[in-house]
């Protein structure tokens, strides 16, 4: 199993050091998701974390933050759809169906697919998968070990 962790949208006090200790202690992968953030805002929120832990991030926004911080990649969804023009590195994607999970995940390292439990954090953001469908899609081979489930 991996631990991966994905941060709040918003920063609070306390969050490179919340982070460093997550990593301390065995954390594989952090999403950084910081929809609303300015790259100078990402850039110095980077800045307070260990370097050591660099190669273990992937971003949701500034892709250019991968190349300055050596950090493990990039992460597509609804606000950032497509990888810059010659990317190479580790990419990751969010996915809402069966059909784009099928799709993203022989382009990515890994994909994301929600909701698949009700979202403690998007008020109203239910499930959209009964568990009938979930082992149907995992029987045709769509859900792998490359798909990991979002929600709750």
């Amino acid at each position: 199993m991996k631990l991966i962790v994905i941060t709040r949208p918003h920063f609070f006090e306390g969050e490179a050091a919340i982070i460093t200790a997550l990593f301390e202690n065995g954390l594989e992968i952090l999403h950084l998701r910081k929809p609303e953030a300015s790259a100078g805002e990402l850039d110095c929120f980077l800045q307070q974390l260990p370097d050591e832990y660099m190669s273990r991030i992937v971003t949701h926004e500034h892709f250019q933050m991968v190349s300055v911080f050596n950090l493990k990649g990039i992460h597509l969804n609804g606000r950032n759809k497509h990888a810059p023009t010659g990317y190479s590195g580790h990419i990751s994607c969010s996915c809402h169906s069966f059909d784009e999970v099928s799709q993203c995940k022989r382009l990515c390292d890994y994909v994301f697919l929600s909701p698949v439990y009700d979202s403690i954090s998007k008020e109203g953001y239910t499930s959209a998968y009964p568990y009938d469908s979930l082992l149907k899609a995992c029987q045709a081979g769509i859900i792998d070990e490359k798909v990991i489930a979002l929600g709750g």
